[in-house]
């Protein structure tokens, strides 16, 4: 069976997403809002040395960003990590609750978005009440992913061009500093007096290892990816790279700028950065950058929280209703409408911190299962080429997983608790009413859907 066969193409969706829009697409979401508040706390970790924890952190997102890219191009079907749950376990009620928390955290940090954009970052811009900023963002949002994903992924093109610029830009100004004789290298090997070097790298990558989480996200649109098989790796790992390499050079820039005292102490620590290189560049410059990086993800999650739904949907986990999509766009219309306004609703149920929090846990439990899937699906044959990872990498990528499990507080793992029960009502409620009485197959829900449009 070839790369191009035809059964695995079907679908209802559009195709409209090529390699380079796939790289872009992974590469604005795990380039976020983060980095802008990271490199400070990771500093008042690690101290000066912030670029080891990021290099660390890289790492460990591979493992588990392996196992996505063996299983996505080995079933590259809308749903994710829920469809790998579904096949390697058998089990609907485990499908659902893995679809469930990966769209939980979805909708949760798209939330948690919305509250950012809506803060500090838009009143030079716009002075009005957060709440009220944060819904409109939202159906803002709502609209231009309803519009088509190629007009999304397009947006974020050019969203993702903006929040590298600025990156870019931190990175370019210290290194005409450094030129000029100003800054202190050797801060970069510095470590926090506080602690030893090894516990303060452990500590500080455990925490920038959440700035690397977006990638879980393009799993599902696999079913909108032109030649999936082909491109997905090299787009996944790619862009991780990308950010990586970004991440670390900021890493570096920072310290030299400034100690890492004072980078801890700010809640806009490359603003600092910037300021402290005596270039001139206006305040509100970053205060844009901020808003469009905030922008970018929340657009970004908001596409994998309609199109996992869309998936959920087709295997019967969900009402069929929500399978939904427009005739002309081919977008999963009620999909975008239940997630939009389910993450409105989140808006005025916590701060940015407490729904970060919560999105952090629940996508660890995503991430077990995704590389415990890996390892079951082994024995699965299937009749085309695909991705495979060596199988040491799923274990590696679970004892990581353990151990930033074992760093949550008590109050993160009630309020995710509260959020599985939810999704535990919601799937006994799909039974009852008898959309859900026998899930349907992965490749049973993916052969009904009939591919009515050729790609552009």
């Amino acid at each position: 069976m070839g790369m191009d066969d035809p059964k695995q193409d079907q679908t209802k969706l559009k195709r409209a997403i090529t390699g380079p829009l796939l790289y872009l697409f992974i590469l604005g979401d795990v380039l976020g809002a983060g980095i802008y508040a990271l490199v400070g706390e990771v500093a008042g970790e690690v101290g000066g040395a912030i670029w080891i924890p990021l290099a660390v952190a890289l790492l460990l997102a591979m493992l588990t960003a392996a196992s996505y890219a063996e299983l996505v191009t080995k079933y590259p079907k809308a749903g994710g990590a829920a469809v790998f749950a579904e096949r390697a376990f058998g089990r609907p009620v485990v499908s659902f609750l893995v679809g469930f928390c990966m769209l939980a955290a979805g909708i949760t940090s798209a939330a948690g978005l919305s509250l950012a954009f809506a803060g500090d970052y838009l009143k030079p811009f716009l002075d009005v009440p957060a709440i009220p900023a944060a819904l409109v963002f939202l159906l803002l949002v709502a609209a231009l992913n309803a519009r088509g994903v190629k007009e999304s992924v397009r947006a974020n093109v050019v969203m993702t061009v903006v929040e590298v610029s600025g990156l870019v830009l931190v990175i370019v100004l210290v290194a005409i500093m450094v030129g000029q004789g100003r800054g202190d290298a050797s801060r970069v090997i510095e470590f926090n007096p506080e602690t030893s070097p090894a516990a303060g790298v452990l500590a500080a990558s455990l925490l920038a290892y959440y700035s690397f989480v977006g990638f879980e996200t393009s799993a599902n649109i696999a079913e909108e990816v032109r030649d999936v098989r082909r491109v997905y790796p090299k787009a996944l790992f790619g862009s991780l790279l990308t950010a990586g390499g970004v991440y670390v050079l900021i890493g570096l820039a920072s310290s030299i700028a400034l100690p890492a005292d004072e980078l801890s102490k700010s809640s806009g620590p490359l603003l600092q950065v910037v300021q402290e290189t005596g270039f001139g560049v206006p305040d509100w410059l970053f205060g844009l950058v901020a808003l469009i990086a905030v922008a970018n993800g929340a657009l970004l999650t908001m596409i994998m929280a309609s199109r996992l739904t869309y998936g959920m949907a087709e295997q019967h986990l969900l009402p069929r209703a929500l399978g939904r999509v427009l005739p002309k766009r081919r977008t999963p219309w009620v999909a975008i409408l239940v997630t939009t306004a389910a993450a409105m609703a989140l808006t005025a149920t916590g701060d940015l911190e407490t729904l970060a929090k919560t999105v952090v846990l629940l996508l660890l439990f995503v991430f077990i299962s995704t590389n415990v899937s890996v390892l079951v699906l082994r024995k699965d044959q299937v009749g085309h080429e695909h991705f495979r990872v060596p199988t040491i990498f799923p274990y590696l990528a679970l004892g990581s997983c353990v151990l930033l499990l074992v760093q949550q507080e008590a109050g993160t793992w009630l309020r995710a608790g509260v959020l599985v029960v939810i999704g535990l009502v919601l799937y006994a409620i799909t039974r009852w009413a008898g959309s859900g009485k026998q899930a349907k197959p992965v490749d049973s829900a993916a052969n009904d859907a009939r591919a009515t449009e050729t790609t552009d």
